[in-house]
């Protein structure tokens, strides 16, 4: 029988601005809120319309940023299109030792960041359907300048390439289907054979075949006495 390493998994969620990863991930803990935590970042960037605040982001000021630089309260940070973004230390750690699943919904140079740290992390890349699906929804969210979002484009044109260092990419045209292809993502991950913390003998037949295994002869002489 195989026994699973008790703590959990580190997952981490990249995508172009505009790419759809903030979707992706509300549908993942939708599908199980308990056993999944989103590690809320960082940033200094303004606060859009549909943001909550403590949800979507913790929202601080620059100057309150760089002072958490200072202190070491960040796994990683990064500025990103003149703002920004960091991931605090605080519960990561807690919540995979309770063995809770923990999402880090970062950009792509915190992605690089964590990989030197925690390079047995997941890392799954949400890939939009095309660039120009890809401008029409950062139109869509009005939120930015003209020039802003000609920055933006730039930025996800680069970051776009940066694929190859993930472990998967999946492709968000049909939200739904995104996610299923993510959950059975971390699904097939629980499975890998160095997430085994120990094989045990769990049957008489697997005690046999253990004996079997031991006997340096190899032959059939005394058998019958290790069979109880």
């Amino acid at each position: 029988m195989i026994k699973e390493k008790k703590t959990g998994q580190l997952i981490v969620i990249s995508s172009p601005s505009g790419g759809g990863k903030g979707s992706v991930i509300a549908g993942l803990l939708k599908n199980d809120s308990k056993g999944r935590w989103l590690s809320v970042s960082s940033t200094s960037r303004a606060i859009r319309a549909n943001d909550i605040p403590g949800e979507t982001y913790n929202f601080i000021t620059k100057e309150e940023f760089e002072q958490k630089i200072k202190e070491g309260y960040f796994l990683e940070y990064t500025n990103y299109v003149g703002n920004y973004y960091g991931t605090p230390k605080e519960f990561i750690k807690e919540k995979l030792n309770a063995g809770i699943d923990v999402i880090l919904e970062i950009e792509i140079e915190g992605a690089s960041n964590i990989k030197k740290l925690i390079p047995e992390a997941l890392f799954i890349f949400i890939m939009p359907p095309s660039i120009k699906i890809l401008i029409e929804r950062l139109k869509k969210r009005n939120t930015d300048s003209t020039e802003k979002i000609i920055e933006r484009f730039h930025t996800a044109y680069t970051e776009i390439n940066e694929v190859t260092k993930y472990n998967y990419v999946v492709v968000n045209d049909d939200l739904n289907e995104a996610i299923n292809k993510v959950e059975a993502i971390i699904k097939a991950e629980k499975c890998r054979v160095d997430r085994i913390e120990e094989v045990f003998l769990d049957t008489k037949e697997e005690e046999i075949h253990e004996l079997l295994m031991k006997d340096e002869e190899f032959d059939n002489r005394g058998l019958g006495d290790k069979i109880v």
